[in-house]
């Protein structure tokens, strides 16, 4: 059975009973004649041909709650986008598509540059932030909530504890973050267990007990893809467009909402979706990647706490991390083994190695960066461009037809 302490600054609501999700579904009919949830589906075309995506189709197709889904698209030709028209028109909530590559997108991308609005280089932060646009420009949904379209593991609980917090008049929350523990026949979530939580132990021991560290730990799974919010947090807040994502929404939400008002909610009791390759020889690609852009997301957001991040600062950095990592790979082995899974400490130990790279290389970004890589709040590009809502909504449509 799952825990149920309340030891953060946020809420946590986690998995006790596997049993009523019904019971959560019909509220949510009942709430969404007044409380309209769209969900966005952020989607590759290869997501397409893999049995994770099937299975979330089949799923949804059972569920009436959900006003409206719009999935947003990037990396996908005229006849892709076509084909994937196709596909997703067997749901009944009859999802809208963005095409983030088509001629109609493009062209308001490109206007939003002329504006000095950029909404950054392609990828899911860019799409999800487009289609969150979209939902606003519709003005019919309270909530918006998001998952990724790779699980593997996904069903119908899932769906409806991530909505009810936020649709639910009692509950009162206005940003819901999604958690859930990660295996097979060994764990995974390397990104989170050695690079995450052993620089945020680091951090706090370096600089101290700073409100938005611990806040931040108070997350039990800070890069899960899975979250709700009201509409109006998603007109004010900014968009990372980098694998920054997850960091940054949440210092969003930080900044924008009372810490009574936000709650993590646990999903389901296991999780899998595809495995990002370490790639620790080429910073450009796979968790090494996601390390960089993470960890200069924390450096930027320390920044904005007054925090001055030198050299000095970095190489203490490494070593607390170090430290703190090393004793986190112990626990995780100890873990593995009462459980008879498999645990490869060489290869954990590589991990670690890595992300102390991915430290070093997030300062030289971060150094080079005159500023956070976010998309502007569509709050300031509607008041920038006052008709860019409107061309959205027509842009989109256009390629729906």
């Amino acid at each position: 059975m799952s825990d149920f302490l309340q030891n953060g600054l946020i809420a946590n609501l986690p998995f006790l009973n596997k049993e009523n999700y019904i019971d959560l579904e019909t509220q949510l009919d009942e709430l969404n004649q007044y409380r309209k949830i769209a969900l966005i589906l952020p989607s590759l075309f290869s997501e397409l041909q893999g049995k994770a995506l099937k299975n979330i189709i089949d799923v949804l197709k059972e569920v009436d709650y959900i006003d409206h889904i719009v999935v947003t698209l990037g990396r996908t030709s005229s006849s892709e986008f076509s084909e994937a028209k196709k596909f997703f028109k067997q749901l009944p909530q009859k999802p809208i598509l963005i095409w983030n590559d088509g001629a109609n997108v493009q062209r308001l991308y490109k206007k939003l540059n002329k504006y000095e609005l950029p909404a950054g280089p392609d990828g899911k932060g860019r799409s999800v932030w487009m289609a969150m646009g979209y939902i606003l420009a519709l003005k019919r949904a309270y909530m918006i909530a998001l998952h990724d379209c790779d699980i593997l593991t996904y069903n119908r609980p899932m769906l409806s504890r991530l909505c009810y917090p936020i649709a639910s008049t009692t509950l009162l929350y206005e940003y819901c973050k999604g958690y859930y523990p990660r295996y097979t026949d060994r764990l995974h979530g390397r990104v989170t267990r050695l690079l995450l939580n052993p620089i945020l132990k680091a951090l706090i021991t370096i600089v101290g007990n700073l409100a938005f560290l611990k806040y931040l730990a108070s997350y039990r799974y800070i890069l899960a893809g899975e979250f709700a919010l009201i509409s109006e947090l998603a007109r004010v807040m900014r968009i990372q467009s980098d694998w920054g994502l997850e960091i940054g929404v949440l210092s969003e939400i930080y900044y924008n909402c009372s810490l009574d008002r936000i709650c993590q909610v646990e999903l389901t009791d296991n999780y899998d979706h595809k495995h990002q390759p370490l790639s620790a020889s080429d910073a450009n690609k796979g968790l090494l990647k996601m390390a960089v852009d993470i960890v200069k997301t924390l450096l930027q957001n320390l920044a904005a706490q007054g925090i001055i991040i030198s050299s000095d600062f970095i190489k203490t950095l490494k070593i607390a991390y170090n430290h703190e990592a090393r004793k986190e790979s112990k626990k995780f082995e100890d873990l593995s083994t009462l459980n008879s899974l498999k645990y490869d400490r060489h290869t954990e130990g590589i991990c670690i190695e890595a992300y102390m790279r991915a430290i070093d290389l997030a300062y030289i970004e971060f150094s080079k960066a005159s500023s956070p890589s976010f998309i502007p709040a569509w709050i300031r590009v509607s008041h920038a461009i006052p008709n860019f809502f409107d061309e959205l909504l027509e842009a989109v449509e256009a390629d729906n037809k």
